[in-house]
């Protein structure tokens, strides 16, 4: 029998020090001598993502008892930010696959868990999470697309876009609508698995994007696509909204952590070129206006941390973090920005060339403003949640 989701998590410090070491010496090895080949030409990372599957990733998340490595929350996000801090993308090939895990997770029926979370552990089955329309994106309750009973099956039809792993990925936690007609609207939504192979479910156009590169976001497709009624989570309707922000928290947390990867990395490069970098007789670090920058963006960058270690401590003892998390996008987010936006004026007229790897940071960083909800949004979350936690 499958055993219920379990948020509380702790990890050995020996072996958290023996993962964060592998993950270290496989950067160093394999990930920075294949960044800047994959993200100018834009092309997907086949080997990549093996060496990923390999080291257990896609089952960073996912609970034991499926296979995975059932990691805390602040390991996870010590991960996402090692590797973020060389290149960004790759994380979310498997934070969107971990998101997809954790909805089967936390609100799939037994045998739902018992078929799906070992082979996604496993790296077999690559998911990702499918909510976003051409007209809804952080409002969810606006999607169109709509699913039906008809006997033992479900007919799907409407389209998804911007959807990480969307081309090459297998399997995706599908958000829609079995009563259009409910009020209010999250009433009447729906979450399902939905594999690829069944008739109707097609994929469209892979998405070009400024940043983020090498990986696809791409359009799924849904024409009279039927699906086994036993693939809808849970196996009730009108659960699906709970579901698809049930893991949001966890998806913010690794938004954050991505952040904080972008800004330490564009520290890390800053600090390198500014001690071998001379004008006027000295390395441009001895020279105030940029010791000024410098300050700036390595306080940045660990109050970025911090934050972002706050709440993925607060999500492992269980809590209600949706405030913390949203602190911690928001500001990561914006330090990721920053830094990269100042290490490209520390670069110079160097910056604006693809020779060197800042320019992508720029590109990458600006994204995670907006993904996962926007900073506007996450701000008036921040702003409630504190006015509730302090009344009157």
């Amino acid at each position: 029998m499958a055993s219920a989701y379990k948020q509380t998590r702790g990890i050995d410090p020996d072996f958290e020090a023996q993962l964060l070491d592998a993950i270290d010496k496989w950067i160093a090895r394999e990930l920075r001598p294949v960044v800047m080949e994959h993200d100018h030409a834009d092309k997907w990372p086949t080997e990549t993502v093996d060496q990923m599957v390999a080291l257990g990733l896609f089952g960073a998340t996912i609970g034991e008892d499926y296979g995975g490595l059932g990691l805390p929350a602040v390991t996870y996000a010590k991960i996402v930010a090692r590797i973020s801090s060389y290149w960004m993308a790759p994380t979310g090939i498997f934070n969107s696959h971990l998101i997809m895990a954790l909805a089967i997770e936390k609100f799939g029926t037994p045998a739902q868990k018992a078929k799906w979370l070992p082979k996604m552990a496993r790296g077999e089955i690559r998911g990702g999470l499918a909510l976003t329309e051409p007209d809804a994106g952080t409002d969810l309750q606006a999607i169109r697309t709509t699913a039906r009973r008809e006997g033992d099956e479900y007919v799907i039809n409407g389209t998804k876009t911007w959807i990480s792993n969307g081309i090459k990925g297998h399997a995706f936690a599908l958000l829609v609508k079995t009563n259009p007609e409910a009020s209010p609207r999250y009433q009447g939504m729906s979450m399902f698995i939905a594999d690829k192979g069944h008739e109707g479910f097609k994929t469209g156009k892979k998405i070009e994007k400024l940043g983020y590169k090498a990986i696809d976001s791409g359009e799924l497709i849904f024409e009279d696509c039927r699906l086994p009624a036993d693939q809808l989570i849970g196996g009730e309707e009108g659960q699906g909204f709970f579901q698809a922000t049930g893991g949001l928290e966890l998806g913010r947390i690794n938004v954050a952590a991505r952040g904080v990867g972008l800004a330490e990395g564009a520290l890390r490069l800053a600090t390198d070129y500014a001690q071998v970098r001379k004008t006027f007789g000295k390395p441009i670090a001895e020279h105030q206006a940029i010791q000024l920058k410098l300050g700036e963006m390595v306080t940045r960058a660990r109050a970025a941390r911090l934050l972002t270690l706050d709440a993925a401590e607060a999500y492992d003892r269980g809590e209600r973090v949706d405030m913390e998390a949203g602190m911690a996008k928001y500001f990561a987010s914006e330090a990721a920005v920053k830094n990269a936006e100042e290490a490209m004026r520390i670069f110079g007229g160097y910056s604006y060339s693809k020779e060197y790897e800042i320019e992508r940071y720029y590109r990458d960083a600006l994204l995670m403003c907006i993904g996962e909800g926007t900073n506007e949004m996450q701000r008036m979350i921040i702003a409630k949640q504190w006015v509730k936690r302090n009344p009157v």
